[in-house]
C-alpha cells in the first residue's frame, strides 16, 4: 500500500506485524523536542482546570466533574442520556462516573427513568433543579473561561486553536458543536 510502511511491534502474547501509516513509523525518542509541546499540552490542560475547579468551590457551586455531567445532559436532546452515552459525552474523567450520577440523583439534580424501548435501559435526566444549579454555577464557569483563554488569546489565535485541536480530534467536532445550547439564559 502506497504511505503505508510494514513495521512490527512484538507484545508479550503475540508475534503479528500490522501495517503503521509511515508518518506513525518515526522514532520519538526522549530527548525530541516535540515531547516538551506534548507536556505542555497536558500541563496547561491541568493547570486550566483545576483553576476552573477552584473558581467554582470557591464561589460554592459544583465541582467541575459535576458541571461537565449537567451541561452534556442540558444539550442533550430531552435532556437525557444513557449511561453509556453520557460516558461518551462527558469531556472529563468517566472514572468513577456512575458515583458521581448517584450523588447528583442524590441532591437531586438528576433522575433516573427507565427506558420505555428497553426494560433493561436507564435514562439520566437533568432535572429543574440540575438545569437551576447549571445556570448558577455557568456564570462562575464562563467567566472563568474567559478570563483564563478567551482574553488572553486574539481571535486569529482561537480560531487557528481550534483548527489545530480539529485535526488532533476530528471526532470532537460533532455536529452541534459550533454553537453550544445555552442553558443559561
Amino acid at each position: 500500500m502506497p504511505g503505508v510502511t510494514t513495521m512490527c511491534v512484538v507484545m508479550p502474547d503475540s508475534d503479528d506485524c500490522a501495517p503503521v501509516p509511515e508518518r506513525a513509523a518515526a522514532v520519538v525518542t526522549a530527548t525530541d523536542w516535540r515531547l516538551a509541546v506534548w507536556r505542555d499540552f497536558l500541563r496547561t490542560h491541568n493547570h486550566l482546570l483545576r483553576q476552573l475547579e477552584q473558581q467554582l468551590l470557591a464561589h460554592g457551586k459544583i465541582a467541575i466533574g459535576s458541571y461537565d455531567v449537567l451541561v452534556q445532559l442540558a444539550e442533550a436532546p430531552d435532556d437525557r442520556l444513557r449511561m453509556s452515552e453520557l460516558a461518551e459525552a462527558v469531556l472529563l474523567s468517566r472514572s468513577g462516573l456512575t458515583r458521581l450520577v448517584d450523588r447528583l440523583q442524590k441532591d437531586g439534580l438528576v433522575e433516573r427513568q427507565p427506558d420505555p424501548e428497553d426494560a433493561r435501559g436507564m435514562y439520566t435526566v437533568l432535572t429543574a433543579k440540575g438545569r437551576d444549579t447549571l445556570r448558577d454555577a455557568s456564570r462562575v464557569h464562563l467567566a472563568g473561561v474567559s478570563e483564563l483563554v478567551l482574553t488572553r488569546l486574539s481571535e486569529a489565535e482561537l480560531r487557528q486553536l481550534r483548527a489545530l485541536m480539529r485535526k488532533l480530534d476530528p471526532a470532537g467536532s460533532r455536529a452541534g458543536a459550533d454553537q453550544p445550547q445555552s442553558f443559561v439564559e
